[in-house]
């Protein structure tokens, strides 16, 4: 397990969420700025530093950065295409790609990394989707998507094709999904349930919690709206109207409790989106705080980073994060000399120029 050592965690309040939030006008997102020093570390110096901001994204001219679009315009003539980022939640990564769900677009943008553009995906017909808010893809590139909206999963294959949908409208509201290798995961925050299907069928084979758990105030499940796995097949459930992270094992039982209501550090006001890396270390957002606080395997506080703002490093009503090793090489280079990053963290915020944004995990070489 990884030892993080911070001076003192503790010794500020969370800094609550400012008021007055400027709303973007669709379509005019601006190129984020590069204030503030060049590197930005969390925790700051002296501490060890073990996350690093390293650039993030607000539409395709960012994900090009900005190189070659004026003399582009000038041999060819040609604009290249700006798609902005509006008001994104849910975010997924494969290799060379990132996968966002656009709530205020409607869609889901896929990032090509390597080509460095922006797709939409915006399936017609049966898949058609309204407000995809979290998803997930396999490693067949399928994807699978919870719909605000529509109320259902959507699934769709590697050639955006519908496959099928899972829950029942009017009954079921998803908020989220997760996909081990045999199993999908969907957090329901009508039925205050996690429902565990088979990944083949599709199947329901139980949900979560389970019997007396389901209803004791300890245990029980209030508004699950995100979701994560670890590498020992525990599902972490954010429970945004618990204000906390409860943790079940594999069968559903319920072993422990991550955070309570609160503005302190280790505390959660607004919680968000969760994600946990292969050394199960858990990862929270809190949108109120505007940071993501680490915690380790026993539910213990490591640090956080982030912060309100819109300079380097800083979030602006943060929504979801994720964890990413399949991309840290196409990210070293906005590393500093000194740090190596072991994996990629992903957080996105639903205003302000830096929509998606990419931090470092590592240590200095």
């Amino acid at each position: 397990m990884k030892t993080i050592k911070l001076r003192n965690p503790f010794k500020h309040i969370l800094p609550a969420l400012a008021a007055g939030i400027l709303f973007l006008a669709a379509g005019c997102v601006m190129t984020p700025k590069a204030t503030g020093p060049k590197y930005v570390f969390f925790p700051p110096a002296p501490d060890e530093p073990r996350v690093q901001y390293l650039t993030a994204f607000g539409s395709a001219k960012d994900l090009r950065g900005g190189s070659g679009d004026t003399f582009k315009t000038f041999i060819t003539g040609e604009v290249p295409p700006n798609t902005p980022i509006l008001k994104p939640y849910g975010v997924a990564t494969s290799p060379k790609n990132i996968y966002v769900c656009d709530t205020g677009a409607g869609l889901i943008l896929r990032m090509d990394l390597a080509a460095r553009k922006i797709f939409a995906i915006a399936p017609t017909g049966p898949g058609a989707l309204k407000s995809p808010v979290n998803l997930s893809v396999d490693d067949n590139g399928w994807l699978y998507i919870a719909d605000s909206v529509r109320d259902q999963v959507v699934v769709i294959d590697d050639k955006e094709n519908f496959v099928a949908t899972i829950g029942e409208k009017g009954v079921n509201k998803p908020r989220d999904v997760v996909l081990s290798k045999d199993r999908i995961y969907v957090a329901d925050i009508a039925q205050h349930s996690v429902h565990v299907c088979d990944k083949a069928t599709r199947a329901p084979l139980f949900d979560i919690p389970r019997g007396a758990e389901a209803t004791n105030i300890n245990t029980r499940l209030f508004q699950p709206i995100n979701l994560a796995l670890d590498s020992q097949g525990r599902i972490y459930v954010g429970d945004f109207g618990g204000y906390r992270v409860q943790v079940f094992d594999a069968d559903g039982n319920y072993l422990r409790t991550v955070g309570k209501y609160g503005d302190n550090y280790g505390e959660f006001a607004r919680l968000k989106g969760i994600a946990v890396d292969r050394d199960n270390l858990l990862y929270a957002v809190d949108a109120a705080g505007q940071i993501v606080q680490i915690f380790d395997d026993t539910g213990r506080l490591l640090m956080w980073f982030g912060g309100a703002g819109d300079g380097r490093g800083g979030l602006n009503l943060p929504a979801k994060v994720v964890v990413d090793y399949d991309n840290v090489a196409l990210f070293q280079k906005y590393a500093a000399p000194d740090f190596q990053i072991e994996h990629l963290i992903i957080v996105t915020s639903q205003y302000g120029p830096h929509k998606v944004s990419v931090f470092g995990f590592g240590h200095k070489k």
